[in-house]
């Protein structure tokens, strides 16, 4: 566990919420890149792939809260996309 690593998180875990509420209020893809939070979720995978392997602890915790939170705006992505279309 480092310290660095904990911010980072916490950090990204900040940011996270103020986009699920952007597209939950405009109802818009505008300015959202389905490729990069597949890209940032791969990304927690691999953490908590290393978290769980190696070097268990509860920072896996906060990995799967920050992969959590992407999915549920990349699900959010694609009900806004379809409401575009409509």
């Amino acid at each position: 566990m480092s310290v660095f690593e904990i911010g980072m998180l916490v950090c990204f875990g900040f940011a996270w919420p103020i986009s699920i509420a952007k597209s939950l209020k405009t109802k818009s893809i505008k300015g959202k890149s389905q490729l990069f939070m597949y890209v940032i979720m791969l990304g927690y995978l691999f953490g908590m792939a290393h978290k769980i392997s190696n070097d268990l602890d509860f920072v896996v915790f906060l990995y799967g809260i920050n992969f959590l939170m992407v999915f549920i705006d990349l699900m959010l992505y694609y009900r806004n996309k379809k409401l575009v279309t409509l």
